[in-house]
């Protein structure tokens, strides 16, 4: 089997222009990868660029793949070499008839774990954010994730951090004790306002205070997670499996979130799983991608030891979302299942996509005002 072409399509979501690409071989299999960012263009241009290096090799050997691509590109790390050997996984299960997860050495649990992540779409109203999570445990989740903090940039002035803790208190308060709360901080403080906000979560028992400064500083998120009794996610930014090393080596951030968009596809998240592992660390894949990737990531995450929780916005992603592609697992009760289709279980409806184009201006604008509505 030789791939023969490899081909992108943009797809224009509000907040995030989604990111698709589908090798093509010679035996008529094709495979899926998502290579979705915060811009488009440079991504899809990347694919492009890239794909001279795989049309030709058989894509049942993925990892072979990727490192041919990371070699040619004088070991760099590039969203686009990660979507086309998410790809090659895909074509891989699609040829011995069996899921991605049974690939990967099988399921350690039948289901996996949610938490609800993009349904805070409005005003930084206690209210609002109170009535909305209220909705969401009405669904059946029993997590939910945002970011309380508005516009804020390395320190909080008295009346927004009055405010921020106010929304959380709100959302508390809505969903009890029985439903666990997840504060996003977006990389945005100082190490001494992280610590300082820290310390003022406690009292809401959150599952965890994630990326409360710049991420790739692994010395100012050590600093915090010493400082404060909420653990702290942090792995989104990394792109080398070396800083997942570095950061566990402290022993102190036991919660890590691959991007498996950005640390080498399924293989390099794999691998940052087993890194975890080795320091009895947790594992909760970041996703900020469309559902593409909930599929993808529920087939790691079953089949890894150490896995937590899985993020998913599909819930409250614009409603032709699940008419562009077809048999991502549904949220049920909390929960999602892996498919048990062959590869990923995932196809696209490219006349549909077609209807939902690229646009310049969707982008999520973290940082000004009103951000949370994920509306130009």
């Amino acid at each position: 089997m030789k791939i023969t072409d490899v081909k992108t399509f943009i797809v224009g979501n509000p907040w995030k222009n989604w990111v698709f690409v589908k090798v093509y071989t010679d035996e008529g299999l094709t495979g899926l990868g998502e290579a979705t960012g915060l811009t488009a263009k440079p991504a899809e241009a990347e694919i492009h660029e890239l794909k001279r290096f795989v049309i030709g090799e058989d894509p049942r050997h993925p990892e072979r793949i990727w490192q041919k691509m990371y070699k040619r590109v004088f070991l760099g790390i590039r969203v686009a070499m990660n979507a086309i050997e998410i790809a090659c996984w895909d074509i891989l299960g699609k040829s011995l008839g069996v899921p991605l997860w049974q690939l990967l050495g099988g399921k350690h649990r039948p289901r996996l774990r949610v938490y609800a992540n993009g349904w805070y779409k409005g005003p930084r109203d206690p209210g609002f954010f109170a009535e909305a999570a209220a909705r969401v445990k009405a669904m059946g989740y029993t997590a939910l994730k945002f970011d309380p903090f508005g516009t804020a940039y390395r320190f909080l002035d008295a009346e927004e951090e009055k405010r921020s803790l106010a929304l959380v208190r709100a959302v508390r308060e809505a969903v009890g004790d029985d439903v666990d709360i997840l504060i996003e901080g977006h990389d945005r403080f100082s190490v001494s306002t992280a610590i300082r906000i820290g310390k003022q979560l406690e009292e809401f028992r959150p599952m965890w205070f994630e990326t409360p400064v710049m991420s790739t500083d692994i010395a100012a998120t050590v600093e915090v997670a010493r400082a404060i009794n909420v653990p702290v996610a942090v792995g989104e930014r990394y792109h080398r499996l070396s800083q997942f090393m570095e950061l566990l080596s402290h022993r102190v951030v036991d919660i890590v979130q691959p991007e498996t968009l950005r640390i080498g596809g399924i293989s390099g998240a794999r691998k940052a799983a087993a890194l975890a592992e080795a320091a009895e660390a947790f594992v909760a894949l970041h996703q900020a991608q469309s559902p593409l990737n909930t599929a993808i990531n529920a087939h790691i995450h079953a089949s890894i030891p150490n896995f937590l929780i899985q993020e998913c916005f599909d819930d409250f992603l614009e409603p032709w979302a699940h008419e562009i592609m077809h048999g991502v697992p549904r949220v049920r009760d909390g929960y999602l299942e892996p498919s048990d289709a062959p590869g990923l279980g995932v196809e696209l409806d490219e006349e549909e996509m077609a209807r939902h184009p690229y646009d310049e201006d969707y982008f999520i604008r973290l940082f000004e005002e009103g951000w949370e509505t994920r509306r130009r």
